[in-house]
């Protein structure tokens, strides 16, 4: 059972609403600046978003909102939820959550100077402790789930390219079957499957995918528009052909449809 936080620890971090709101970026950046200098580590994000600056920008309204929620955190059920789910497509494990911690908190400290006290580092310590038991066990109660559904698997699963179709100059579709012949877990409506990909020349590659296949308990179909620039979706097009193995994690995430408009 996770421990909630304390009073102390709550007041401190909502106290630190304004300094995220002018410095949040900076802090998100400068973290993952320091995550990226270990291989093993800048193998699990996405090259493309740290280039573009969506990722560091993405994190930091994240943390905003959870300083901003620290009092009502059932507020924060829906993006714990999009998180967890996007970390188990990424294979994301338990051991992965001290390298992230130590680099948030190396983080606040030099963007804030002299205003990360010694108070508010231990807040921030608390707060990101408590937020990454919260992940990791929704993420494990996910694995679990995975893993003993029909079809389903956990971590990386090898699948074969069984068919390509050019959808139109810019997009393709891909069909994927188990390497292994067997079964695939029925997915939903809005999920996404996760790839670790070799790209010659640029070394690991992590994406998603949406699926754009109905469940039919023995394949996934993904159709990938070729972005400008882009070095996995270019690599997909122009060398995965049929017979092209990969690794896939379990169908994930969630999708929730818009409200009605009035």
């Amino acid at each position: 059972m996770v421990t909630p936080l304390d009073d102390k620890t709550r007041a401190t971090v909502t106290a630190c609403v304004p300094a995220l709101e002018a410095h949040g970026v900076a802090i998100t950046t400068e973290m993952y600046k320091r995550l990226l200098a270990d291989p093993a580590i800048s193998a699990l994000f996405n090259s493309a978003h740290q280039k573009n600056g969506s990722q560091p920008t993405a994190l930091a309204l994240a943390v905003l909102a959870y300083a901003r929620n620290i009092n009502s955190l059932d507020q924060l059920g829906g993006m714990v939820e999009r998180i967890a789910e996007k970390h188990v497509g990424l294979n994301i494990l338990p051991e992965h959550y001290p390298h992230v911690g130590q680099a948030l908190l190396g983080a606040i400290a030099q963007v804030l100077g002299d205003a990360a006290t010694p108070e508010i580092m231990d807040a921030w310590a608390k707060a990101y402790g408590f937020l990454a038991d919260v992940l990791i066990s929704r993420e494990s109660e996910i694995y679990k789930a995975h893993e003993t559904a029909p079809g389903g698997w956990a971590g990386w699963r090898p699948f074969t390219i069984q068919n390509r179709t050019a959808e139109s100059a810019l997009v393709t579709s891909f069909e994927l079957v188990p390497t292994d012949g067997n079964p695939v877990m029925a997915h939903k409506p809005g999920q996404y499957l996760s790839f670790s990909l070799t790209v010659p020349g640029q070394g690991n590659q992590r994406r998603n995918y949406s699926i754009s296949s109905a469940p039919n308990g023995r394949s996934y179909r993904i159709s990938v528009r070729r972005a400008e620039k882009g070095l996995v979706s270019g690599w997909l097009h122009d060398s995965a052909q049929v017979g092209t193995e990969v690794q896939v994690s379990a169908p994930a995430g969630s999708f929730t449809p818009p409200s009605p408009q009035s």
